[in-house]
Protein backbone atom coordinates (compact mmCIF):
# COMPACT_ATOMS: atom_id res chain seq x y z
CA UNK A 1 0.00 0.00 0.00
CA UNK A 2 2.52 2.05 1.03
CA UNK A 3 4.67 1.74 -2.30
CA UNK A 4 1.76 2.48 -4.31
CA UNK A 5 1.15 5.56 -2.69
CA UNK A 6 4.88 6.82 -3.31
CA UNK A 7 3.96 5.58 -7.31
CA UNK A 8 1.08 7.69 -7.01
CA UNK A 9 2.74 10.61 -5.30
CA UNK A 10 6.14 10.13 -7.80
CA UNK A 11 3.42 9.88 -11.05
CA UNK A 12 1.68 13.57 -9.87
CA UNK A 13 4.96 15.25 -9.44
CA UNK A 14 6.57 14.14 -12.88
CA UNK A 15 3.46 15.57 -14.11
CA UNK A 16 3.31 18.66 -12.94
CA UNK A 17 7.11 19.20 -13.42
CA UNK A 18 6.03 18.54 -17.14
CA UNK A 19 2.98 20.87 -17.35
CA UNK A 20 5.49 23.32 -15.71
CA UNK A 21 8.08 23.17 -18.30
CA UNK A 22 5.78 23.07 -21.53
CA UNK A 23 4.03 26.33 -20.47
CA UNK A 24 7.44 27.52 -20.42
CA UNK A 25 8.41 25.99 -23.86
CA UNK A 26 5.89 28.49 -25.63
CA UNK A 27 7.47 31.79 -26.75
CA UNK A 28 6.19 34.71 -25.66
CA UNK A 29 5.14 37.11 -28.93
CA UNK A 30 6.35 40.77 -28.84
CA UNK A 31 3.75 43.74 -30.23
CA UNK A 32 4.55 46.99 -31.44
CA UNK A 33 1.58 49.71 -32.47
CA UNK A 34 1.60 52.79 -33.68
CA UNK A 35 -1.13 55.83 -34.27
CA UNK A 36 -1.11 57.19 -38.01
CA UNK A 37 -3.66 59.95 -39.18
CA UNK A 38 -3.34 61.28 -42.85
CA UNK A 39 -5.36 64.46 -42.60
CA UNK A 40 -8.73 64.16 -44.72
CA UNK A 41 -7.66 60.11 -45.70
CA UNK A 42 -7.93 57.75 -43.20
CA UNK A 43 -6.23 57.03 -39.83
CA UNK A 44 -5.15 53.48 -38.59
CA UNK A 45 -2.86 51.21 -36.43
CA UNK A 46 -0.04 50.21 -37.70
CA UNK A 47 0.80 47.03 -35.91
CA UNK A 48 3.76 44.08 -35.66
CA UNK A 49 4.18 40.58 -33.86
CA UNK A 50 7.68 39.48 -33.03
CA UNK A 51 9.19 36.67 -30.79
CA UNK A 52 12.50 35.44 -29.84
CA UNK A 53 12.81 31.44 -31.08
CA UNK A 54 16.00 29.78 -29.95
CA UNK A 55 17.66 33.63 -29.05
CA UNK A 56 16.37 34.29 -32.65
CA UNK A 57 13.81 36.95 -33.40
CA UNK A 58 11.48 36.41 -35.70
CA UNK A 59 7.98 37.44 -37.36
CA UNK A 60 5.16 35.93 -36.15
CA UNK A 61 2.76 35.73 -38.91
CA UNK A 62 -0.95 34.47 -39.11
CA UNK A 63 -1.95 35.22 -35.55
CA UNK A 64 -5.55 37.57 -34.97
CA UNK A 65 -4.95 40.44 -32.90
CA UNK A 66 -7.98 41.93 -31.09
CA UNK A 67 -7.74 45.88 -30.75
CA UNK A 68 -9.74 47.13 -27.61
CA UNK A 69 -10.70 51.02 -26.73
CA UNK A 70 -10.52 51.34 -23.46
CA UNK A 71 -12.65 53.57 -21.18
CA UNK A 72 -12.14 53.32 -17.62
CA UNK A 73 -12.81 50.46 -16.20
CA UNK A 74 -14.42 48.87 -19.67
CA UNK A 75 -12.98 47.25 -22.98
CA UNK A 76 -14.73 47.96 -26.02
CA UNK A 77 -14.29 45.96 -29.10
CA UNK A 78 -13.53 47.63 -32.12
CA UNK A 79 -12.32 44.95 -34.50
CA UNK A 80 -9.53 42.05 -35.33
CA UNK A 81 -7.13 41.33 -37.68
CA UNK A 82 -4.52 38.81 -39.11
CA UNK A 83 -0.78 39.51 -39.49
CA UNK A 84 1.28 38.42 -42.75
CA UNK A 85 3.66 36.43 -43.52
CA UNK A 86 6.01 39.31 -42.30
CA UNK A 87 4.29 39.95 -39.11
CA UNK A 88 2.69 42.81 -39.75
CA UNK A 89 -0.90 44.17 -39.80
CA UNK A 90 -2.57 47.46 -40.61
CA UNK A 91 -6.24 48.25 -38.69
CA UNK A 92 -7.74 50.78 -40.59
CA UNK A 93 -10.31 52.78 -38.49
CA UNK A 94 -13.21 54.13 -40.77
CA UNK A 95 -14.20 56.96 -38.07
CA UNK A 96 -12.04 58.24 -35.01
CA UNK A 97 -15.60 58.88 -33.69
CA UNK A 98 -15.85 54.99 -33.06
CA UNK A 99 -13.41 55.65 -29.98
CA UNK A 100 -13.91 57.32 -26.90
CA UNK A 101 -11.74 58.97 -25.14
CA UNK A 102 -11.32 59.57 -21.31
CA UNK A 103 -11.77 62.83 -19.53
CA UNK A 104 -8.15 64.03 -20.45
CA UNK A 105 -9.23 63.67 -24.33
CA UNK A 106 -6.94 60.74 -24.09
CA UNK A 107 -8.00 57.99 -26.99
CA UNK A 108 -6.70 54.21 -24.93
CA UNK A 109 -6.14 51.14 -27.14
CA UNK A 110 -5.54 47.92 -26.54
CA UNK A 111 -4.18 45.38 -29.00
CA UNK A 112 -4.35 41.59 -27.46
CA UNK A 113 -3.25 38.42 -28.94
CA UNK A 114 -4.80 35.65 -27.26
CA UNK A 115 -2.45 32.97 -27.50
CA UNK A 116 -2.05 29.83 -29.38
CA UNK A 117 0.23 26.12 -28.91
CA UNK A 118 3.27 27.97 -30.15
CA UNK A 119 3.05 31.11 -28.57
CA UNK A 120 2.16 33.36 -24.97
CA UNK A 121 -0.71 35.74 -24.88
CA UNK A 122 0.47 38.97 -24.92
CA UNK A 123 -0.73 42.85 -25.14
CA UNK A 124 -0.14 46.12 -26.01
CA UNK A 125 -1.65 49.42 -24.89
CA UNK A 126 -1.03 52.66 -26.70
CA UNK A 127 -2.15 56.43 -25.83
CA UNK A 128 -2.56 59.37 -27.77
CA UNK A 129 -4.94 62.33 -28.63
CA UNK A 130 -6.33 64.04 -31.56
CA UNK A 131 -4.12 66.67 -33.49
CA UNK A 132 -4.54 68.06 -37.16
CA UNK A 133 -2.46 69.81 -39.08
CA UNK A 134 -3.87 72.45 -42.01
CA UNK A 135 -0.94 73.08 -44.68
CA UNK A 136 -1.78 75.41 -47.57
CA UNK A 137 1.27 77.07 -50.35
CA UNK A 138 1.78 81.08 -49.98
CA UNK A 139 3.85 83.43 -52.46
CA UNK A 140 5.93 85.94 -50.54
CA UNK A 141 7.92 88.04 -52.68
CA UNK A 142 8.23 85.79 -55.43
CA UNK A 143 9.02 83.06 -53.03
CA UNK A 144 7.10 80.04 -52.51
CA UNK A 145 6.62 78.72 -48.94
CA UNK A 146 4.99 76.12 -47.37
CA UNK A 147 2.88 76.88 -43.96
CA UNK A 148 1.46 74.59 -41.12
CA UNK A 149 -0.76 74.81 -38.64
CA UNK A 150 -0.95 72.28 -35.65
CA UNK A 151 -3.75 72.45 -33.44
CA UNK A 152 -4.95 69.99 -30.45
CA UNK A 153 -8.61 69.04 -31.78
CA UNK A 154 -10.25 67.99 -28.36
CA UNK A 155 -8.91 71.40 -27.11
CA UNK A 156 -9.27 73.31 -30.43
CA UNK A 157 -5.67 74.82 -29.29
CA UNK A 158 -2.88 75.60 -30.94
CA UNK A 159 0.31 73.43 -30.14
CA UNK A 160 3.70 75.24 -29.92
CA UNK A 161 7.54 73.96 -30.08
CA UNK A 162 6.28 70.70 -32.00
CA UNK A 163 9.10 69.78 -34.13
CA UNK A 164 7.40 69.20 -38.35
CA UNK A 165 8.90 67.51 -40.52
CA UNK A 166 8.45 68.54 -44.17
CA UNK A 167 9.29 66.59 -47.30
CA UNK A 168 8.43 66.35 -51.26
CA UNK A 169 6.76 63.29 -52.65
CA UNK A 170 9.66 60.99 -54.76
CA UNK A 171 9.69 57.65 -56.41
CA UNK A 172 12.30 55.92 -54.32
CA UNK A 173 13.14 58.29 -51.54
CA UNK A 174 10.94 61.31 -50.13
CA UNK A 175 13.31 64.81 -50.67
CA UNK A 176 13.19 66.84 -47.26
CA UNK A 177 12.91 70.53 -47.46
CA UNK A 178 13.95 73.08 -45.01
CA UNK A 179 15.26 72.91 -41.51
CA UNK A 180 15.74 69.32 -40.53
CA UNK A 181 13.84 70.27 -37.02
CA UNK A 182 10.62 73.28 -37.77
CA UNK A 183 8.88 74.13 -34.77
CA UNK A 184 6.15 75.22 -34.62
CA UNK A 185 5.89 78.74 -33.19
CA UNK A 186 3.55 80.90 -31.03
CA UNK A 187 0.95 80.43 -33.32
CA UNK A 188 1.47 77.15 -33.93
CA UNK A 189 2.98 77.39 -37.26
CA UNK A 190 5.69 76.83 -39.66
CA UNK A 191 6.87 78.44 -42.58
CA UNK A 192 9.19 76.96 -45.00
CA UNK A 193 10.37 78.06 -48.52
CA UNK A 194 10.20 75.66 -51.30
CA UNK A 195 13.37 75.47 -53.32
CA UNK A 196 12.94 76.76 -57.27
CA UNK A 197 13.55 74.17 -60.30
CA UNK A 198 12.26 70.86 -58.22
CA UNK A 199 10.31 68.80 -61.47
CA UNK A 200 6.95 67.35 -60.80
CA UNK A 201 4.82 65.59 -63.17
CA UNK A 202 2.50 67.96 -64.92
CA UNK A 203 4.22 70.70 -62.71
CA UNK A 204 2.46 69.27 -59.44
CA UNK A 205 4.74 68.48 -56.11
CA UNK A 206 3.12 66.87 -53.26
CA UNK A 207 4.38 68.04 -50.63
CA UNK A 208 3.73 66.49 -47.09
CA UNK A 209 4.27 67.88 -43.64
CA UNK A 210 4.27 65.43 -40.90
CA UNK A 211 4.05 64.98 -37.07
CA UNK A 212 6.04 62.27 -36.56
CA UNK A 213 5.71 59.31 -33.53
CA UNK A 214 5.14 62.29 -31.19
CA UNK A 215 4.84 60.62 -27.56
CA UNK A 216 1.05 62.41 -27.07
CA UNK A 217 -0.23 62.61 -30.81
CA UNK A 218 1.29 60.00 -32.83
CA UNK A 219 2.23 60.76 -36.51
CA UNK A 220 0.01 62.84 -38.27
CA UNK A 221 0.35 63.40 -42.13
CA UNK A 222 -1.12 65.77 -44.70
CA UNK A 223 -0.33 66.45 -47.98
CA UNK A 224 -1.14 69.91 -50.23
CA UNK A 225 -0.61 69.72 -54.28
CA UNK A 226 1.11 72.69 -55.43
CA UNK A 227 1.42 73.25 -59.36
CA UNK A 228 5.00 75.15 -58.98
CA UNK A 229 7.67 72.53 -59.83
CA UNK A 230 9.96 72.25 -63.17
CA UNK A 231 7.26 70.99 -65.68
CA UNK A 232 7.72 67.09 -66.96
CA UNK A 233 5.71 64.83 -68.81
CA UNK A 234 4.75 61.24 -67.43
CA UNK A 235 6.18 58.59 -69.92
CA UNK A 236 5.30 55.94 -68.19
CA UNK A 237 4.12 52.77 -70.49
CA UNK A 238 2.61 51.07 -67.35
CA UNK A 239 -0.60 51.09 -68.60
CA UNK A 240 0.28 50.63 -72.53
CA UNK A 241 0.54 47.65 -74.01
CA UNK A 242 3.82 47.44 -74.74
CA UNK A 243 6.25 44.16 -75.55
CA UNK A 244 7.95 44.86 -72.22
CA UNK A 245 4.73 45.02 -69.92
CA UNK A 246 3.31 41.95 -67.70
CA UNK A 247 1.31 40.09 -69.38
CA UNK A 248 -1.87 41.10 -68.69
CA UNK A 249 -0.62 44.06 -70.56
CA UNK A 250 0.44 41.79 -74.28
CA UNK A 251 -0.03 43.69 -77.20
CA UNK A 252 -2.90 42.92 -79.71
CA UNK A 253 -0.94 42.05 -82.32
CA UNK A 254 1.14 39.34 -80.30
CA UNK A 255 -2.59 37.42 -79.11
CA UNK A 256 -4.32 37.48 -82.77
CA UNK A 257 -1.66 36.61 -85.16
CA UNK A 258 0.00 33.87 -83.60
CA UNK A 259 -3.38 32.15 -82.86
CA UNK A 260 -4.75 32.93 -86.32
CA UNK A 261 -1.66 31.01 -87.19
CA UNK A 262 -2.42 27.98 -84.52
CA UNK A 263 -5.63 27.84 -85.60
CA UNK A 264 -4.46 27.96 -89.27
CA UNK A 265 -2.29 24.98 -88.85
CA UNK A 266 -4.49 23.04 -86.71
CA UNK A 267 -7.28 23.22 -89.54
CA UNK A 268 -4.88 22.25 -92.09
CA UNK A 269 -4.13 19.12 -89.98
CA UNK A 270 -7.63 18.49 -89.77
CA UNK A 271 -8.71 18.82 -93.20
CA UNK A 272 -5.50 16.11 -94.18
CA UNK A 273 -7.03 13.76 -91.94
CA UNK A 274 -10.70 14.06 -92.82
CA UNK A 275 -9.16 13.43 -96.47
CA UNK A 276 -6.83 10.27 -95.13
CA UNK A 277 -9.96 8.82 -94.00
CA UNK A 278 -12.23 9.48 -97.04
CA UNK A 279 -9.05 8.06 -99.18
CA UNK A 280 -9.36 4.74 -96.96
CA UNK A 281 -12.83 4.52 -96.97
CA UNK A 282 -13.29 4.48 -100.72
Amino acid sequence: MRKQLITRHFFLVVLSVFLYTSSFAQDRVRLKASYVKIMNESAYFDLQATAKVNDENVNVSKIELIIYNLVGDEQIEIGKTTTNMQGKSRFILKDLNLLKPDSLNTYNVDISFDGNEAFKSASKSISFKDAAIEAKLVTIDSVNYVTATLTDKSTDSLIIGQSLKVQIQRLFKNLPIGEEFNETDEDGTILVPIPEGIPGVDGVLAIEVILSESDEFGTVKTIVKAPIGKHIVDESTFDQRTMWSPRNKTPLFLLIFPNILTFGIWGIIIYLILNLIKINKS
